[in-house]
C-alpha cells in the first residue's frame, strides 16, 4: 500500500512580540481540503521534530491508515542554542515574548490561514527538552487556548513545578508525558551533568496531585532523538486518534 505524503512548505513569518522573522515549516495532511476544519499542532524545536522525529512521516502513515484525524502540523524552529535557550527556558530573556507569540500571533495567523476548529481541546503543543518545557509553559499559562501538550523529557525546575501545583484548571488540560529511565545522568558537556530522571518524576506528582488527566510513560533510553523518535508516533496517535 503506497501511503500518501502531505505537503510542507515554508512560511516566513514576522512576530512584533519576538521582533524577528521566523521561518515556519507548515505540513498540511495529504487529503487536505479548505472545505474541511483541521486540529491543529504547533511543534517547538520544529525544524528538529520534522528531521530528526520523522514527524511528518508518522503523520503521513497514520493519517493513511485512518489511525488519526487530520491535523495541521506548524513547525516553529530556532536559530541556534542561545536563542534556543533564550525563548524556551523559564528564566529566559524572551521566554515570555514566545509564549505571548504562540497565543496571540501565531495561533490567529494559523486559524486565519488555514481550516481549523477553534477550541483549545483541538490544539496541541509539543516539544523536547526545554522545548517541552515551554510547551507546558504556554498551556498552563493558556489553558483556554492550548487544550493539549506533547512533552518528550522536559526540563523541570521549580518555577514548572509551581506553574502545575499552583494551576486551577487542570481539567481544561490534557497532557502526554514520557521521560528516558537513563536520564538520571544527561551529559552535556564533561563539567555539565542534570538528572532529568529525578525531576520528571516530580512533575508526574505534581500533575496526578492537581488533578491533570495525563498519560505518563518511562521508556528504555536517554535524552537523545535516538528515543524520542519512535516515541512521536505513539504520541500523536494517542492526541489524535
Amino acid at each position: 500500500m503506497n501511503i500518501r505524503q502531505g505537503t510542507i512548505t515554508e512560511h516566513e513569518f514576522e512576530s512584533r512580540e519576538l521582533d524577528e522573522t521566523i521561518s515556519l515549516l507548515i505540513y498540511l495532511p495529504p487529503a487536505f481540503s479548505p472545505l474541511y476544519k483541521h486540529s491543529v499542532l504547533i511543534v517547538q524545536d520544529g525544524r528538529d521534530y520534522f528531521q530528526m522525529g520523522r514527524l511528518s512521516r508518522f503523520a503521513d502513515e497514520l493519517l493513511g491508515n485512518n489511525e488519526i484525524e487530520n491535523v495541521i502540523i506548524v513547525g516553529v524552529p530556532y536559530q541556534n542554542a542561545k536563542d534556543r535557550r533564550s525563548k524556551y527556558h523559564p528564566d529566559g530573556e524572551k521566554n515570555e515574548a514566545y509564549i505571548r507569540f504562540l497565543a496571540h500571533e501565531l495561533l490567529p495567523w494559523v486559524e486565519t490561514e488555514y481550516p481549523a476548529y477553534c477550541m483549545g481541546k483541538c490544539r496541541t503543543l509539543m516539544g523536547d527538552s526545554l522545548a517541552g518545557t515551554v510547551s507546558l509553559m504556554a498551556a498552563l499559562r493558556y489553558p483556554n487556548i492550548f487544550g493539549n501538550v506533547i512533552l518528550h523529557s522536559p526540563f523541570v525546575n521549580d518555577k514548572v513545578l509551581s506553574a502545575v501545583k499552583s494551576h486551577k484548571e487542570p481539567h481544561l488540560l490534557d497532557i502526554y508525558h514520557v521521560v528516558g529511565k537513563e536520564e538520571h545522568e544527561v551529559k552535556f558537556s564533561p563539567e555539565r551533568v542534570e538528572d532529568f530522571l529525578t525531576p520528571n518524576r516530580e512533575l508526574q506528582q505534581a500533575f496526578m496531585e492537581a488533578g491533570f488527566e495525563t498519560f505518563y510513560d518511562e521508556f528504555d533510553g536517554g535524552h537523545a532523538w535516538t528515543y524520542w523518535q519512535p516515541d512521536v508516533k505513539r504520541a500523536l496517535k494517542m492526541m489524535f486518534s
